[in-house]
């Protein structure tokens, strides 16, 4: 379980201590600042990223704009970013334009602005076509993570760290070690995009992660999950019996 992970590329301090405090107290978590297209590229690289905020001048030379085109390029190191300029420059834009960035906000920034672009650029990277609006949180589903957007920030857990997924009604209550999280999605919907063979159906309102399985209890139509936690075991399911892969 973490907070998305951000890179904030500028070289002025003032300009990232500001950022650095609008993003840590709407729980985003900035993994570093970079000042130089250099440090910059071997934070990307080096370090867990799933967003980056781009100054597109650095120390008077437009390396923010090379920063995009080199990782737009790599092949799966490709993640999304926001470009943050003072630059009124037109060619500037086009060549900007030309890395596909998911916002492009000019300084001096709107937090509000700063947050909105964030989730989008979440959303419209990570997973297109699966977000799920709910009352309270929104929910992106990507191969590798849940986003969740709980107040004006995103919750990233990663799919393996789910225990069980139970529905209640039009809701799925997604169980971790140390969270529960509620989403607008049906059971059904939400198996087909989970991967089978680590995700099994056990019961018509459970879907359990075989990874987390402890012990399983036939007789009295039962599952024991780590984390002290339970899940039902009906006879329609119970050819999990033949395909689960870890038994504790």
């Amino acid at each position: 379980m973490e907070n998305v992970n951000v890179l904030i590329v500028e070289d002025t301090p003032e300009e990232s201590d500001a950022l650095i405090k609008v993003l840590e107290e709407n729980n985003y978590n900035v993994v570093d600042v970079a000042t130089t297209f250099k440090s910059a590229l071997d934070i990307f690289y080096n370090k867990a990223i799933d967003i980056v905020v781009l100054d597109i001048f650095l120390n008077g030379n437009p390396d923010g704009i090379a920063f995009a085109e080199t990782i737009s390029i790599t092949p799966n190191a490709s993640k999304p970013f926001v470009f943050l300029t003072s630059s009124t420059d037109r060619k500037i834009f086009e060549r900007a334009k030309l890395t596909q960035p998911f916002s492009y906000l000019m300084k001096p920034f709107n937090a509000l602005e700063i947050l909105y672009a964030l989730e989008m650029a979440v959303e419209k990277f990570y997973a297109q076509p699966d977000v799920f609006l709910g009352e309270e949180e929104d929910t992106i589903i990507s191969s590798e993570y849940l986003f969740i957007k709980k107040g004006k920030s995103l919750k990233k857990v990663l799919i393996t760290d789910i225990i069980y997924i139970e529905v209640e009604e039009k809701y799925c209550n997604i169980i971790t070690e140390k969270e529960k999280f509620v989403i607008l999605i049906s059971l059904t919907k939400i198996s087909k995009l989970l991967d089978a063979t680590l995700f099994s159906k056990t019961h018509r309102n459970f879907i359990v992660n075989t990874e987390k399985i402890i012990e399983i209890i036939p007789a009295d139509n039962l599952i024991l999950l780590s984390g002290n936690h339970q899940a039902t075991l009906s006879d329609t399911y119970k050819d999990i019996l033949k395909n689960v892969r870890t038994l504790k």
